[in-house]
C-alpha cells in the first residue's frame, strides 16, 4: 500500500480574500476548502492510503512527512512560498515530490526542483504519472501541451477528506473555461475559451455528499464564469432547483460571472429560485476605452451601475473586482472609480493594481515591448516576500507615471473603506435585494452557530468599534427597511471587521511605495540635473579659446 500525503500550501500573503476576523466569528480558520487537492485525492487508486494537509488550517508536521511514501502539492502563485518550502521539507526527509496546480504550470522553472511535475489539468497527466510512477520509472515532467480535459470525466472530490468545521464554506467546480478573451486573464491560457461543463448529475452528486457530511448553508460554485455556457447553465439550473426543493434548501450558493448576467431575465430568475446568494463581477475599469484596449468589452455593452443593481432585484448582493494601472489610463481615474462603487452600491470591492500574470496576452505583449519586470518569483532579490495584487502589482513600465498610478490607487482605497462609505454601500444593497423567494434550512447547531457569531459582531462593531454608531444606524435601517434582507446585511457588516484594518494595512503599504517612488523620481530628477549641469560645464571647458591678434 503506498501512504499518499497530499498537502495544500498556505496562502502567506495578508490578502483581501483570507477574511481572517471573519472567520473568527464562526470559529473557522480559513474561508475556502482546496477543492483541487480533494479532486486529485479522488483520482488515486483506491487501494492507496491518502491523507490529507491543509497549511491554512493546520500544521505541516515531521511526523506526517515520515508517514508518507510520496508527497503531492500545489497551487496558486500566492501560495508558491508555502510551496516551495513543502517542497524542501518533504526532500529533506527523502520523500519523493509531485508538484502540479496553476502556479507550476503557468511557472515550471520555478519548481524545477521538485522530484515530478504534474502539470496542466490533472485528468490528463495525473493518470500517465500513476501509470509510470507505479512501475517505478516515472519522468520529470508531464505536460498536456494545448490539449484539454474532459470535466465530464472527473470523479466527486473526497470531500469526507477535510474537516469542514475549520471552513466556511465548502466548494464545488460545474464548469472550467471563459468564453472573453481578457488580455490579463490567465484562466483563458489554463483552460481555454470554450467552456466545459460537467454532466448535471455529477455535481448533483457532489451536493450530495456534501450534504451527507452535514455542512449546510453557503456552498461556493467555483466557475470563473459560471455563465460562461448560458444554455447549458439554464438546463442544469431546474434541476437544481428540483434538489434544493427535495432536500428543504439547505444550501444557498456564491459564484463569479460576468456582468452580461444583468441582461438575461430568465438567468436571474433561475438563480434567484435556485437560492443564490452572491456574485463576484469583473468589472476591472468604468472607463470605456480602457475596457476596449484590455479586451473586456462584454462590459462596454451596459451601463454598469444599473446593471449591478438589476442582479439586487433578484435577491443576489454583488461583489466587485477593479484594477488600475491600465495602460488606457488617461488621467486620474479616482473619481471614475470611486464613483461607480458608490452609484451601484457595492460593498465588497476588490480594487487592485494591475499585475502582468504568466502566460497572459499582456504579459506577452509587455514583453515584446520591454516593459516586463518580474520573472513571476514570489521572493524578491532582497529575500522580502513579495505582496499580492493590492499591495504590489505594477510589475512593468507603466505608461502613465507609477508615482500618479499609486496615488490613485491610494485615494480610491481611503475612499471605499472608509467606515460611513462602506456601511452607506451595505444599507443601500440590503434594502434593494430582494429576498421574497430567500430559504434556508439550516440545523440546530448552525443556527447556535449563527446566533454565537451575531454576539461577537454586536460586540466587536456595536460596542467596541469606533464606528460603532454608523453600526447601529445601519442595522436600525435595515431592520425597519428591509428585515427580510438583515442577514446578509449583517453579514456584509460583519466582512469590515477583515476590510477595516485590511484596507489601512493596505494604506500603510502603498505609502511606503509611494515614498519609494518618489524618492526614485526625485533622485532621477537630481541625476538629470546634474547631468545638465555637468554638460553644460564641460560645454563651457570646450568653448573655442578667443584668437588673440
Amino acid at each position: 500500500m503506498v501512504h499518499c500525503l497530499l498537502v495544500y500550501p498556505e496562502f502567506t500573503l495578508r490578502s483581501f480574500w483570507n477574511f481572517k476576523a471573519t472567520c473568527d466569528l464562526q470559529n473557522a480558520k480559513y474561508p475556502a476548502t482546496p477543492l483541487g487537492l480533494i479532486t486529485v485525492a479522488a483520482m488515486l487508486p483506491k487501494e492507496w492510503d491518502v491523507r490529507l494537509v491543509d497549511c491554512n488550517v493546520e500544521s505541516l508536521l515531521d511526523s506526517d512527512l515520515d508517514w508518507a511514501d510520496v508527497v503531492l502539492t500545489g497551487g496558486m502563485l500566492p501560495q508558491q512560498i508555502s510551496a516551495l518550502e513543502i517542497v524542501k521539507r518533504a526532500q529533506e526527509r527523502g520523500k519523493p515530490v509531485v508538484v502540479g496546480g496553476p502556479d507550476a504550470t503557468s511557472s515550471p522553472h520555478i519548481y524545477q526542483h521538485a522530484n515530478h511535475l504534474v502539470l496542466g489539468e490533472a485528468e490528463l497527466t495525473l493518470p500517465e504519472w500513476l501509470h509510470d510512477f507505479q512501475l517505478g520509472q516515472a519522468r520529470d515532467r508531464y505536460d498536456p501541451g494545448e490539449a484539454k480535459a474532459d470535466v465530464t470525466t472527473s470523479p466527486t472530490p473526497r470531500f469526507e477528506l477535510l474537516k469542514l468545521d475549520r471552513y466556511l464554506f465548502p466548494g464545488v467546480q460545474f464548469a472550467r473555461g471563459c468564453p472573453f478573451n481578457c488580455e490579463f486573464c490567465d484562466i483563458i491560457e489554463l483552460f481555454g475559451r470554450v467552456p466545459r461543463l460537467k454532466k448535471p448529475e455529477q455535481l448533483l452528486r457532489e451536493l450530495d455528499a456534501i450534504y451527507a457530511l452535514g455542512h449546510r448553508g453557503l456552498v461556493d460554485i467555483v466557475d470563473d464564469n459560471f455563465i460562461g455556457n448560458k444554455r447549458d447553465v439554464k438546463k442544469f439550473l431546474p434541476l437544481l432547483i428540483q434538489w434544493q426543493e427535495k432536500h428543504g434548501y439547505p444550501f444557498e450558493f456564491a459564484t463569479e460571472a460576468s456582468v452580461n448576467l444583468s441582461s438575461d431575465d430568465e438567468l436571474l430568475a433561475l438563480m434567484q429560485r435556485a437560492n443564490f446568494a452572491t456574485v463576484f463581477v469583473g468589472i476591472e475599469s468604468p472607463d470605456e476605452v480602457t475596457l476596449k484596449q484590455t479586451q473586456k468589452s462584454q462590459n462596454t455593452k451596459r451601463e454598469l451601475a444599473s446593471s449591478l443593481q438589476k442582479i439586487y432585484s433578484y435577491g443576489m448582493w454583488v461583489s466587485c473586482g477593479y484594477i488600475v494601472g491600465f495602460d488606457g489610463e488617461r488621467g486620474s481615474v479616482t473619481e471614475g472609480v470611486t464613483g461607480l462603487i458608490s452609484a451601484s452600491a457595492t460593498p465588497i470591492a476588490m480594487v487592485g493594481l494591475l499585475f502582468a500574470l504568466p502566460g497572459t496576452q499582456l504579459t506577452r505583449r509587455l514583453a515584446r515591448e520591454g516593459r516586463l519586470h518580474t520573472t513571476f518569483d514570489r521572493v524578491a532579490d532582497d529575500g522580502q516576500e513579495r505582496g499580492d495584487q493590492c499591495s504590489s502589482g505594477l510589475n512593468f513600465e507603466t505608461l502613465r507615471p507609477k508615482l500618479d498610478i499609486l496615488r490613485d490607487y491610494r485615494n480610491v482605497i481611503a475612499q471605499i473603506y472608509s467606515p460611513d462609505a462602506y456601511f452607506d454601500r451595505v444599507q443601500r444593497v440590503s434594502v434593494s435585494l430582494n429576498c421574497s423567494q430567500k430559504r434556508l434550512k439550516l440545523k440546530v447547531r448552525h443556527y447556535l452557530r449563527d446566533i454565537r457569531a451575531l454576539g461577537r459582531i454586536m460586540w466587536r462593531q456595536g460596542v467596541r468599534a469606533s464606528y460603532r454608531r454608523t453600526f447601529w444606524k445601519t442595522l436600525g435601517t435595515l431592520m425597519l427597511k428591509n428585515p427580510k434582507g438583515l442577514r446578509y446585511g449583517i453579514n456584509l457588516m460583519a466582512f469590515y471587521l477583515h476590510f477595516g484594518p485590511f484596507s489601512q494595512y493596505l494604506l500603510e503599504r502603498v505609502d511606503e511605495s509611494i515614498a519609494h517612488e518618489a524618492a526614485k523620481q526625485a533622485a532621477t530628477q537630481a541625476d538629470t540635473q546634474n547631468a545638465a549641469q555637468a554638460a553644460s560645464d564641460e560645454r563651457q571647458v570646450l568653448l573655442p579659446l578667443p584668437v588673440i591678434t
